[in-house]
Parts: C-alpha cells; sequence; structure tokens
C-alpha cells in the first residue's frame, strides 16, 4: 500500500513565500552602517566651489573671503559645525595640528598681511593642497608653493 500527498502546485508557492517570511522576521539580521569621514566631506564640499569669486567680507557663494569660506563650508559640510567668523578667531579654535600630522578638513592657517598674524585660513585636502578663497577666488593651493610656504602659521583640527 503505498501513500502520496497530493499537494496543488500553488501550495508549494504559498509555502515557499511563507518560508522567506518567516526567515526574514525570525532570521538573524545584520545591522548595516556607514560611517562619515566628516574631514574628508568637508574637503570634498571645498572642491565644489573651485571658481567661486573672492569677495571682502563675503560669506556665501556668490562669494567668499577665506574665513567666510572656511565657515560656510564647515555649516553646511555634514559636520554641521558653526566655528567662528574671522580667521584670527577660527585660529583660537580646535586643537593645534603639526604639519605632517595634518588630516583632510583641516584648518590651514596663513599670514598674507604686513604683519605676522593670522589673516587667511584654508581647508586641508590631504594632499599637500588646500582649498581656499584666495584674492583670486576659491582655488586649490598646493602648500609647498613658495608664497604659502613663507607664510605658514599654522593648522587646527575642529572636528573630532
Amino acid at each position: 500500500m503505498s501513500m502520496s500527498l497530493r499537494f496543488p502546485k500553488w501550495g508549494v508557492s504559498v509555502l515557499l513565500i511563507l518560508g522567506l517570511i518567516a526567515t526574514f522576521i525570525f532570521g538573524q539580521a545584520t545591522n548595516a552602517s556607514a560611517t562619515i569621514n566628516y574631514g574628508e566631506e568637508v574637503s570634498q564640499v571645498s572642491k565644489r566651489f573651485v571658481g567661486t569669486p573672492f569677495k571682502y567680507g563675503g560669506t556665501t557663494p556668490k562669494g567668499f573671503d577665506a574665513s567666510g569660506f572656511t565657515q560656510y563650508v564647515y555649516k553646511n559640510a555634514a559636520t554641521k559645525m558653526t566655528i567662528p567668523r574671522t580667521s584670527a578667531l577660527q585660529y583660537k579654535t580646535g586643537k593645534a595640528v603639526k604639519q605632517n600630522e595634518l588630516k583632510q578638513g583641516d584648518l590651514v592657517f596663513y599670514s598674507t598681511g604686513t604683519k605676522w598674524q593670522v589673516s587667511f585660513v584654508g581647508i586641508y585636502n590631504g594632499d599637500g593642497t588646500f582649498t581656499g578663497a584666495t584674492s583670486k577666488g576659491v582655488k586649490v593651493v598646493k602648500m609647498s608653493e613658495k608664497y604659502w610656504k613663507d607664510r605658514y602659521v599654522g593648522a587646527k583640527r575642529v572636528i573630532k
């Protein structure tokens, strides 16, 4: 005597779907998460403004001065950080960083005036360059260029 179970084809489909649902609900799921490298992101955001004109006192993409540019980028990048308005006050913020320990997103400071005081700030890109609102507009600059090398004051890390 042999027994055979007769099961409709649609029943098999229903059982497979229920099995998948049970596996999804009761199975061990892994939580995937992404972390943001805020320094890298700040550097990338800063590069989006290359070509924006210089404007003394400028704080918007219509025209930036150096510290208005860094302030705008930090506020509008993923960091959402508010940093002081002037380069001199920005220099008083954060943790001092040696030039050979710079990371993307660090602020680099220069003395471009007649007195040896901080008067310019840019955002370090991680490859010996920074992005800054120079008198010729926002551009990527090599820190090794004589003009910038001779005027380097220091750097600060404001991203924790």
